[in-house]
């Protein structure tokens, strides 16, 4: 059984619902991204992902386009990206997802690069440009390596290939809360609410998480209250991030954190 389902069985047997926190590897800095984790994990997040920087990120908004961009300048390339990973898989047992694009692992070879991603403490993978038609190889691969492989589906994917896409899914289903890019937003809109329930009752093999404009406490609690097996928070650690001294860095992110895992219970 792999981390992440084991996550998900344990929080089950304690009636919680699991935060996933995202963070960009090497942004602002490597020393912060490690202080950042470990802000996370004494903070109560349940998973880590991890975002390995890309040239065009298409799913993400301005604050993770521009911590990609200030990881890419930092020199994160997929050496160094996995030698962090390693460093952070010494200190937790914390499941880790690695959240990137189709492009960087067919590059290297889906086998090769899922298989180096295994071997550094990776648990899932995320690719949000992965058309579930184009899957097979990367599936084929993942399989092999017993990695989960994170499936994203929007409030209006139609229920046939909502059904093929949870097939294919293993960890748990990422629901995609607005039209768009990911980043802070405002409102919680009634068109995911119903979304949500919706895929819920469609979707059985695996828990559904919700991502994209989740930002703070009453966001966690609503999406928790409607049925959401995970809540995903991305932007709103990277802005953490940008604006805090290195000195205060853990802390901050552990007060976030407790406040936000505080709402899943």
């Amino acid at each position: 059984m792999s981390r992440i389902k084991e996550k998900f069985n344990e929080l089950k047997s304690k009636k919680e619902k699991a935060l996933v926190s995202y963070i960009m590897v090497g942004y602002p800095s490597e020393s912060a991204t490690l202080s950042a984790i470990r802000g996370l994990v004494k903070g109560g997040a349940d998973i880590i992902e991890l975002g390995f920087p890309f040239s065009d990120p298409i799913a993400d908004g301005p604050v993770i386009q521009k911590a990609s961009t200030g990881s890419l300048n930092n020199g994160i390339k997929i050496e160094k990206f996995f030698k962090l990973v390693k460093k952070i898989r010494s200190e937790t047992n914390i499941p880790l997802i690695l959240m990137t694009y189709t492009n960087i692992l067919y590059k290297q070879g889906y086998q090769k690069f899922i298989k180096t991603a295994k071997n550094a403490g990776i648990d899932g993978l995320i690719l949000p440009d992965m058309a579930i038609e184009e899957s097979k190889g990367y599936l084929l691969a993942a399989k092999k390596q017993k990695m989960d492989t994170i499936f994203l589906v929007s409030p209006n994917t139609q229920k046939n290939r909502l059904s093929k896409i949870a097939k294919a899914t293993s960890g748990f289903l990422y629901m995609v809360a607005v039209f768009g890019t990911t980043g802070i937003q405002t409102k919680i809109h009634q068109y995911t609410i119903d979304a949500l329930k919706s895929t819920k009752r469609t979707v059985k093999n695996v828990p559904v998480g919700v991502g994209f404009g989740i930002s703070n406490e009453k966001d966690v609690k609503k999406y928790v209250s409607v049925g959401a097996d995970a809540v995903i928070v991305g932007s709103a650690n990277i802005k953490i991030m940008e604006n805090t001294p290195k000195s205060k860095l853990e802390g901050t992110v552990f007060r976030f954190t407790k406040k936000l895992k505080r709402q899943t219970k």
